[in-house]
């Protein structure tokens, strides 16, 4: 589910549940991230996939990138794959107005 940045920040501050995945390369982590962010980066291949794999399918993910196409893409192969609750950023982080940190 495609989220606004408005929604996106309402719906994880409301969810006892989630888990913020940041599915960008490392390069581009290094430039910040959403506080408290899992950083796996989608370009991994079979490593993407193992590494959601060993995610918590109970637990609602909010995902992004950099403009809100990659992560687009993560929550597809994450709901094809069991999970329920994904929630992309619309924008990614280039739209982002919130607080970044150091990874």
């Amino acid at each position: 589910m495609n989220l606004t940045q408005e929604d996106w920040i309402s719906q994880f501050e409301a969810d006892e549940n989630a888990v913020i995945l940041d599915v960008r390369t490392e390069d581009e982590t290094n430039d910040g991230i959403i506080a408290n962010a899992i950083l796996i980066d989608i370009h991994k291949g079979q490593g993407f996939i193992d590494e959601i794999e060993a995610l918590d399918k109970s637990k609602n993910y909010y995902v992004y990138c950099r403009s809100g196409m990659r992560s687009a893409k993560a929550c597809e192969i994450m709901n094809e794959r069991g999970f329920k609750n994904t929630y992309n950023l619309l924008g990614g982080i280039i739209e982002w107005d919130g607080e970044v940190v150091a990874p």
